[in-house]
């Protein structure tokens, strides 16, 4: 006589306890992992403002000394800094250089503000700018830019706004 062994002895696979399980750790690691991407993408987003301030504020700088190095021609009202960013990338005759079509450039490309998600706007445009005469706690547009600043309401990592930067 043959024995009939029972169907749940050879049955193999998961049951359903063991999926609800293994889906609930999975559930706790991303819930565990999504803010830890999350930061990683703004702190990658923090250090491209860093940087794309530090190259306009260079260049800002590099503008003005050359202006009072005499190299760019200037009135003697203005305050030897460029009238708008583009100037930084599309250069200045160098009033020094015997040569008549000769430029001096500062920026290669004005960088956009990472914090600025309308692609349709100018980098030059995505950037607040602060001209000489404005005072620093309320920065205006004026004849000229001398300082950039970051257009978002976002507060950064470190605690100080953007705006602030």
């Amino acid at each position: 006589m043959t024995r009939v062994l029972p169907l749940y002895r050879n049955a193999h696979g998961f049951t359903l306890i063991e999926l609800m399980v293994t889906v609930a750790i999975i559930g706790i690691l991303v819930s565990i992992a999504v803010p830890f991407a999350e930061l990683a993408v703004k702190r990658a987003k923090e250090q491209e403002l860093r940087s794309a301030l530090r190259q306009i504020r260079t260049a800002l700088d590099e503008y003005k000394k050359a202006a009072d190095e005499g190299r760019i021609q200037k009135k003697a009202d203005e305050s030897g800094y460029p009238p708008s960013l583009n100037v930084l990338v599309e250069g200045v005759k160098d009033a020094r250089s015997a040569q008549e079509d000769r430029k001096i450039y500062f920026l290669r490309r004005i960088p956009r503000d990472p914090f600025n998600d309308d692609f349709d706007l100018p980098a030059e445009e995505t950037w607040g700018k602060r001209s000489y005469k404005s005072p620093p706690d309320q920065p205006e547009e004026g004849e000229d830019v001398y300082d950039v600043y970051s257009l978002s309401d976002d507060v950064g990592i470190n605690g100080i706004p953007y705006r602030q930067w």
